[in-house]
């Protein structure tokens, strides 16, 4: 198994043997009723992920998110509502034989009925972008699953971005872009129309996925990245890093990080950006 990631990846391996489809679908809505099933449901209500008559294309890397991300889905559908349809699709970007293998081994046992496309994005990306390619990489990805959702006659893509990419995405436009900014639940594509982006582990810790995986004994893959897993050519890593030293000083930072997305006092900061337009406090301002 020491060749399904990409050199310089963090690999995630289960501690435990792999269980029954049974006792892993079982375990979502009994073990992970609370730090998991609740959050899924918890964040469709609240940001109202799912309409009546969607069409849902759910991306499937074959990393620890989306495995999990489908899942749910089949559960929300089976124990819950169903009221939508569901298309899982998994982009195969350039990944080793081996890589690629897990993947639909993983499907496969996971009863994951998943279209599977080729994209050969690895090799562009690793020709036109060498020495920072992950920005590049991440937008073809995205446009690429795009593509098949629509092709598939998706009106919503679904993406297994959790809790702690949304508070480090929102730390890394803080730190070293300069801007507050972060991580939307849904959001609607402005390159294909009719086309809308929904996030449903939107309230899910990272942590909690992790027990998940330990406890199905399911071996996902990694970052399998063939391009730039040794270059590490994002700060993502530095800023998860940050966020746990600050948590030994700080118990609730992570919450706090994520309340303040919810909490801009738009009367205390400078200026703000809205619609392509640029605003500033002065614009208001008189004296008295």
């Amino acid at each position: 198994m020491s060749d399904i990631a990409g050199k310089g990846c963090e690999q995630l391996i289960p501690l435990s043997d792999r269980k029954s489809l049974q006792e892993i679908e079982r375990s979502i809505i009994t073990k992970h009723r609370k730090d998991i099933w609740g959050k899924f449901i918890k964040a469709i209500k609240e940001f109202q992920l799912i309409e009546d008559g969607d069409k849902i294309a759910v991306a499937i890397s074959g990393g620890k998110d989306s495995l999990l991300m489908a899942k749910l889905f089949q559960e929300l559908k089976r124990h819950g509502r169903d009221n939508f349809q569901l298309e899982f699709i998994a982009m195969d970007p350039g990944y080793h034989d081996s890589i690629k293998q897990l993947l639909l081994d993983n499907c496969q046992y996971l009863n994951i009925p998943v279209h599977v496309f080729d994209s050969g994005i690895f090799r562009i990306v690793d020709n036109v972008a060498k020495d920072y390619p992950c920005y590049m990489c991440a937008k073809m990805r995205r446009g690429a699953l795009y593509k098949k959702a629509q092709e598939l006659g998706c009106n919503k893509l679904a993406l297994g971005h959790h809790f702690n990419d949304v508070i480090e995405t929102t730390m890394l436009n803080l730190l070293y872009t300069g801007n507050f900014s972060t991580m939307l639940p849904k959001l609607k594509s402005l390159n294909f129309e009719g086309l809308e982006l929904i996030r449903p582990l939107y309230h899910v810790e990272e942590e909690a996925i992790i027990d998940f995986i330990d406890h199905s004994g399911i071996w996902p893959l990694n970052c399998a990245c063939m391009v730039a897993a040794k270059k590490i050519g994002t700060k993502r890593h530095e800023v998860k890093a940050l966020i746990k030293e600050m948590k030994t000083k700080f118990e609730s930072v992570d919450r706090s990080i994520f309340r303040a997305t919810q909490n801009v006092n738009m009367e205390a900061i400078l200026g703000w950006q809205k619609d392509g337009k640029s605003y500033s406090y002065l614009d208001d301002y008189h004296e008295e």
